[in-house]
């Protein structure tokens, strides 16, 4: 059996028709028909009911079509990865990473990355969270970042960050002489969030719903520096990042641990689980890894 009789197989099932087949394979209607039944003499079955309307999938088509596709794309992930071995340290990479992660951790990384794989393309997309995880699923994204956890049936994740939010007020705000406090706190003050398609926007909605309240949101934004200038004026408070509490001047904004229940923003690579890995993407992955000192088997 040719890998090519399994491709045009599965166009024709596609297409239900063996000229839209044809056409979108530049090839011929006899040649793909003649294609068609020779690999049913060489099952031994019919694959389609022909009919001068349609065509249609016989039950030993449809059991073909299912095993087909799999087949077809175990050949694909082969022919990359031999691709790789013959152009070693070349290939393009598309990253999916939320703005705030891709600020704070990753110029660096990006910078000594490409001194050092001269030949691989950085693609960045800087999204949200949840859109990072739609790219990645539908194939438009080759791996991203994300506030973990995830669905692990799908993806492969790699952690390599975990650290606490904090509360920021303005300095005159009456919770900024707290050393420590509650979420539950919380309940009667303005907040300022990150727009719906950062995962920390659910996230820090259903820890306050599991603590009795639903937080009044009276501004959201897309930068963490414009959340923390919003603060700065006493529009409102925020939960953010300790690292990014770490870099806002104290003079303007206090921070304050938050004891109860301790928030995690925990964050890692991930990855289609079904999906071929290229060096080019596996390279990335350990150099991300060996930046931030831990240990990833790929």
């Amino acid at each position: 059996m040719d890998i090519r009789h399994l491709i045009y197989f599965i166009e024709v099932a596609q297409h239900r028709s063996f000229t839209k087949a044809a056409n979108a394979l530049h090839i011929t209607q006899p040649s793909i028909s003649k294609m068609i039944k020779l690999l049913e003499e060489e099952l031994d079955v019919i694959l389609f009911h022909r009919s001068a309307k349609q065509i249609e999938l016989t039950d030993a088509g449809q059991a073909l079509l299912n095993q087909s596709q799999q087949i077809v794309n175990s050949f694909e992930n082969l022919t990359s990865e031999l691709a790789d071995v013959i152009n070693s340290k070349k290939g393009t990479i598309t990253i999916g990473l939320p703005p705030m992660i891709g600020a704070r951790f990753f110029p660096e990384i990006i910078s000594q990355f490409t001194t050092s794989y001269p030949k691989i393309s950085l693609n960045l997309l800087e999204v949200g969270s949840q859109k990072v995880h739609i790219g990645i699923d539908d194939g438009s994204l080759d791996i991203g970042v994300v506030m973990l956890p995830v669905d692990n049936t799908l993806f492969e994740t790699v952690p390599f960050m975990d650290e606490p939010l904090m509360l920021i007020t303005h300095p005159e705000h009456p919770l900024a002489k707290q050393s420590i406090i509650k979420l539950s706190q919380l309940k009667n003050e303005d907040f300022i969030f990150f727009k719906e398609s950062f995962t920390l926007h659910d996230r820090i909605i259903n820890k306050c719903i599991e603590n009795g309240f639903s937080p009044n949101i009276v501004f959201k934004s897309s930068h963490w520096d414009f959340i923390a200038e919003m603060v700065a004026i006493n529009f409102g408070i925020a939960l953010l990042p300790r690292t990014i509490c770490m870099s806002l001047n104290p003079e303007r904004i206090k921070m304050i641990p938050i004891a109860e229940p301790m928030l995690h923003w925990q964050l890692g690579i991930i990855w289609r689980k079904d999906r071929y890995l290229s060096y080019a993407t596996k390279e990335w992955i350990k150099f991300v890894c060996s930046h931030f000192g831990i240990t990833c088997k790929l």
